[in-house]
């Protein structure tokens, strides 16, 4: 195993205990008990498992009924839509190639969504929202469909939205604005400015920050978690992606929370443990556990 694909060695534990608020351990190595014992070691006592596409959901659902620290949210990816509707000829996602199953096959995986999200141990609906990244102006109109039936069953079921918002941020508030957001609303790996933080900040959104916010190109994020209402702030790894720095490029995991709160602590100007005891209170009330 070279350097660069090495785990980061495990950082100092936090004095006080806090949730990593988005993780994916089904993509990461080893196994979820392994994870688990791992990042409460350094304080992270409490991760919520978040599911990009119908098996995903339902490993989220199964892993979060098995283990009482682990919360699930179960959602179809935005960028998962488009490729139930039209199809995947490149298998660019975990499936591999898939034909195209129109809107009725996007039905029946958003009804079987809905069947989860009913689950008590299942938390949020999410990852959701709007990705125009990866997915073109062809795929917008499933996306965007698929989204607001995210935001219907999140509503009914009285379970947290999560937010994937990629180049999208527009239109990801005129849509929350237009179907009416949940109560409880988390922008997962905020990617806003801090313009965009006020409007958050306004509709009691939550801003859940990831290991980005430590990277040197990432000042715009670094402004917005200083105006954040402190009571709105969440943390999160999104492990294995966006591995805070200095082992940017790593498998990332949550037991590396610890390293994104110290750098969120010094954006604020406060104390490590009065941030942590923060964001505990945060994730609980986000998640409803």
């Amino acid at each position: 195993m070279s350097a660069k694909d090495a785990p980061p060695p495990l950082p100092e534990p936090l004095l006080v205990e806090v949730a990593d608020s988005h993780t994916h351990m089904d993509l990461q190595s080893g196994t979820v008990e392994e994870a688990l014992i791992k990042a409460a070691a350094v304080g992270v006592t409490t991760v919520v498992q978040v599911g990009c596409d119908v098996k995903g959901s339902q490993w989220a659902a199964e892993t979060a009924a098995a283990h009482q620290n682990v919360h699930a949210a179960v959602a179809l990816h935005p960028n998962e839509a488009p490729r139930i509707v039209l199809g995947d000829p490149d298998g660019w996602s975990r499936q591999g190639a898939r034909q195209g199953g129109g809107d009725a096959a996007l039905d029946d995986a958003l009804n079987e969504i809905d069947r989860l999200a009913a689950l008590p141990y299942v938390r949020g609906v999410g990852e959701t929202g709007l990705d125009f990244f990866r997915t073109g102006p062809e795929g917008i109109a499933a996306q965007e469909r698929s989204f607001r039936a995210h935001i219907e069953i999140a509503k009914r079921h009285g379970k947290a939205l999560v937010i994937h918002d990629r180049e999208a941020h527009a239109d990801v508030l005129r849509v929350l604005d237009e179907e009416g957001a949940p109560e409880r609303t988390v922008f997962h790996c905020y990617s806003g400015d801090a313009a965009m933080a006020e409007i958050c900040a306004a509709k009691g959104y939550y801003m859940s920050f990831a290991g980005n916010v430590t990277f040197k190109n990432a000042q715009p994020l670094r402004d917005a978690l200083a105006i954040a209402p402190l009571e709105l702030v969440l943390v999160e790894t999104d492990a294995p992606f966006l591995t805070p720095a200095p082992f940017r490029g790593r498998p990332n995991a949550p037991y590396l929370i610890p390293v994104t709160v110290r750098a969120m602590a010094e954006v604020r100007g406060i104390g490590e443990n009065e941030l942590a005891g923060a964001i505990a209170v945060n994730t609980a009330r986000a998640f409803d556990y």
